[in-house]
């Protein structure tokens, strides 16, 4: 049960631009748009209170009028390919607390959601508010799905004479003389796939000391297990987006 006068709210963050897929946010997907899909599976959740839409995209702001919203202005300076997430999230939630009138202590937690996030459902958000909601050691609840196949012990960059060498020291790992090919070798290894983050008010307050990379889900994590999840970033997805949805919504 959600606490009583505590409030959960969702936000759902996309611009207008993107210069590795031009359009991905807007972009059709069987029938939908494809900021649509997170958009309907939050509403679907009875304890979210209010739905906000961080966005500086006309056709975002157009075409999500059909549902129960409420819109944030992302202004010019994050609305840009170097404006970072947690940024825009921090954003937002400020604004939040200034539209609803309440502090942080008001609030149980927030659904943070991006427009090119598809590959989440109502049961994945559900469960990532009922983790936080037992369990007061965690921070956040992020989606994750397991990729054993791109371990970060199988990764390679470019050394200055254009061989390929470990992008990670293998000593990161333990002792170099027992590790293998194995995909599986190293336990299962956990992405989060940017489905959902369902995250405490404190998680954006001051985000300097978060974990990295995504800085905006604080330090003490845990897992929404989800399946073969992930964020829109290259046209190459788009028919695994396809099988996502027939198979898990």
């Amino acid at each position: 049960m959600k606490k009583k006068n505590k409030k959960i709210f969702a936000i759902l963050i996309g611009r207008a631009g993107s210069s590795a897929f031009p359009g991905k946010n807007i972009l059709k997907i069987n029938g939908k748009h494809l900021f649509e899909y997170p958009i309907i599976e939050a509403l679907k959740v009875k304890k979210i209170d209010k739905f906000f839409i961080s966005s500086d995209c006309p056709t975002i702001l157009r075409k999500s009028k059909r549902y129960k919203v409420e819109y944030i202005k992302r202004p010019k300076y994050l609305a840009n390919k170097k404006a970072l997430g947690e940024d825009v999230f921090h954003h937002a939630y400020l604004n939040i607390l200034k539209k609803e009138k309440i502090t942080s202590d008001q609030i149980e937690s927030l659904v943070l959601l991006m427009a090119n996030g598809a590959t989440v459902n109502q049961k994945i958000i559900s469960n990532g508010i009922k983790i936080l909601s037992k369990n007061k050691k965690f921070d956040s609840a992020v989606s994750v799905s397991k990729y054993n196949m791109w371990s970060p012990l199988r990764a390679r960059k470019l050394n200055k004479d254009g061989s390929l060498i470990p992008f990670v020291p293998f000593e990161t790992f333990g002792n170099p003389k027992t590790l293998n090919c194995d995909r599986d070798s190293q336990g299962d290894v956990l992405f989060a796939d940017m489905g959902v983050s369902v995250v405490r008010p404190q998680c954006l307050e001051n985000m300097k000391n978060n974990l990295l990379p995504q800085k905006w889900m604080g330090n003490k994590i845990a897992p929404i297990y989800s399946e073969a999840g992930f964020d829109i970033d290259y046209e190459w997805q788009l028919p695994l987006l396809k099988y996502w949805i027939k198979k898990y919504r």
